[in-house]
């Protein structure tokens, strides 16, 4: 169990990222298309974006952050993952131009659950904690961070810097 805050107030998750130089979970997560897939399927370096929701200000400011920075990197995609429905997140990377990243829901799948980000007690609990995974192109995890303060953005240096 992670221990994090929002704005301060302490609050928990329900476990803990995967450890640097362990294989990922193969979560199932579902796309804008409201079809589902397995993290295993994208192929290439992935960046995973976990967030809270992206009608936030500093989840949006994430996801612009990464598309516009990590995609340029050949081979890398960034994956943007909340609770948010499918529809929330199309509409907002249509609105946005967020057109290199890929953005997922865990609302029906076992994301949260396996990545240890699922908030367990306050506002926001049910949602996802802020949280970067990096992963190699064999789902080995090269980098993670649990953001400590939800409010806060995170080290889009030291992700960037693992691919």
């Amino acid at each position: 169990m992670a221990k994090i805050t929002l704005k301060g107030n302490p609050i928990h998750t329900q476990g803990e990222l995967p450890a640097v130089g362990s294989t990922a979970p193969d979560a199932t997560l579902t796309g804008t298309d409201l079809a589902d897939k397995k993290l295993s399927s994208i192929p290439g370096k992935r960046v995973l974006n976990i967030f809270p929701s992206i009608d936030t200000g500093v989840c949006a400011a994430s996801v612009r952050e990464f598309n516009q920075r990590a995609t340029q990197t050949p081979g890398v995609t960034v994956l943007n993952i909340s609770m948010d429905l499918p529809f929330a997140l199309k509409r907002f990377c249509g609105a946005e131009d967020i057109e290199k990243a890929q953005s997922f829901s865990g609302f029906r799948g076992d994301f949260g659950q396996q990545f240890g980000v699922t908030i367990q007690d306050g506002g926001l609990a049910g949602l996802y904690a802020r949280a970067i995974v990096v992963l190699d192109e064999g789902g080995k995890v090269l980098h993670t961070e649990q953001v400590p303060e939800i409010a806060q953005e995170p080290n889009y240096d030291a992700a960037l810097a693992k691919l």
